[in-house]
C-alpha cells in the first residue's frame, strides 16, 4: 500500500480511530452514575428521612445552584416523562429556565408549565399549589440537608444524634426561640419529623407548603449536590412539624391581602418588590390559570 493510500484510508474521526460507533448519552449522565443515584434513592425511599450519601458528580451548573436536584431528575427521567421546573414558584425564573433547558435538550422529553401534564416536577423552594397524585415525583433542590447543622457542627456527633433519635437539642433550640421572640421565628426550612423517626430539613420551602407533605399522594425526593446527600418522603408518610402542645404550628398569612393579578387569597402570596402592600401569587402557573377561568 502506498503512503497516499494509507493516508486516504486513515480514520477521520476519534470514533473510527478507536473502532466503535459513538452513541448519545440519554439524560447527560452515563448509565453507571445514574444507577448509583437510583440505588441511593431506593434506600432513601425505604428509610424515610434518612440521608443517604451518593457520589455527586460535576454538572453543567455550579454546586449550590440545583446540581443535586438536577442529578436526581436526570437519574429518574424516562423517555415518556414530561418535566416542569420552577424557581420560587416561577416557571420563568433564570434558574428554572436553565435547568429545564438542560433536561429537555439532553433527553428530548416534553416540557410543561402545568402540573397535571408533568410527571417530574423539579423545584427550588416551593411546592406547586395544584394537587398532585401518585403519578407525580416532586424533586426538591436542597442547599443544606442537615437539619441539625445550626446546633451541632461535628459530623460524628450529628450521626450519633440521628442514629439514637436524640433530638433534644433541637427542641431546646425551638424553645429558646419561642422564649426570646414570643413566637418560633423559623419560617423556611422548618424541621419536621418523618415517619416518627428522622428529623429532616424541608429545604427553604415556606411553612405554607409543609402540610402538603403529610400523607401526600406523591413521592418527594430531595437532592443536595454540594453535600452529596439524598433523602425522600414516600407517599402516604407522616410528616409532623416540630411544635409544642401549647404552641400550635402556624403557616404564613397576609391578613386581608389578595393577589393583584388574580385576586386570590387562597395561595401563598409574596410581596412585590418596591410596591408597598402589593401582593401576587408565588406560583405563577397557578395564578395564570386562575385569571383564565
Amino acid at each position: 500500500m502506498t503512503l497516499e493510500a494509507t493516508v486516504n484510508s486513515s480514520p477521520t474521526t476519534i470514533a473510527e480511530l478507536v473502532g466503535h460507533r459513538t452513541t448519545e448519552t440519554f439524560a447527560l449522565r452515563d448509565e453507571e452514575s445514574k444507577r448509583e443515584i437510583r440505588r441511593a434513592l431506593l434506600q432513601a425511599v425505604c428509610i424515610p428521612g434518612y440521608q443517604v450519601p451518593f457520589g455527586s458528580r460535576e454538572m453543567p451548573v455550579a454546586r449550590g445552584w440545583g446540581s443535586g436536584g438536577l442529578q436526581v431528575t436526570l437519574a429518574c427521567v424516562g423517555a415518556d416523562d414530561a418535566v416542569k421546573v420552577i424557581d420560587q414558584g416561577d416557571d420563568e425564573g433564570v434558574n428554572a429556565v436553565n435547568l429545564r433547558r438542560l433536561v429537555t435538550m439532553s433527553t428530548g422529553i416534553d416540557e410543561t408549565t402545568e402540573v397535571d401534564e408533568a410527571t417530574l416536577i423539579q423545584s427550588r423552594h416551593r411546592i406547586p399549589e395544584d394537587d398532585m397524585n401518585e403519578n407525580h415525583i416532586l424533586i426538591l433542590q436542597v442547599p443544606v440537608p442537615e437539619p441539625l447543622r445550626g446546633i451541632e457542627r461535628d459530623i460524628r456527633e450529628l450521626a450519633r444524634m440521628h442514629s439514637e433519635a436524640d433530638y433534644s437539642r433541637m427542641w431546646v433550640s425551638l424553645y429558646e426561640d419561642k422564649v426570646r421572640n414570643g413566637v418560633i421565628t423559623q419560617s423556611t426550612g422548618y424541621p419536621c419529623l418523618v415517619a416518627s423517626r428522622y428529623i429532616v430539613a424541608t429545604t427553604p420551602i415556606p411553612r405554607w407548603d409543609i402540610p402538603r407533605l403529610h400523607q401526600s399522594k406523591f413521592l418527594t425526593l430531595f437532592g443536595a449536590g454540594r453535600e452529596k446527600r439524598v433523602y425522600a418522603i414516600p407517599p402516604y408518610t407522616d410528616v409532623e412539624p416540630l411544635t409544642f402542645e401549647d404552641v400550635p404550628f402556624e403557616v404564613e398569612s397576609a391578613d386581608g391581602a389578595t393577589c393583584r393579578l388574580c385576586g386570590s387569597s387562597e395561595s401563598f402570596l409574596v410581596e412585590m418588590p418596591g410596591k408597598q402592600e402589593s401582593w401576587s401569587c408565588s406560583d405563577t402557573a397557578w395564578c395564570r390559570r386562575q385569571r383564565n377561568t
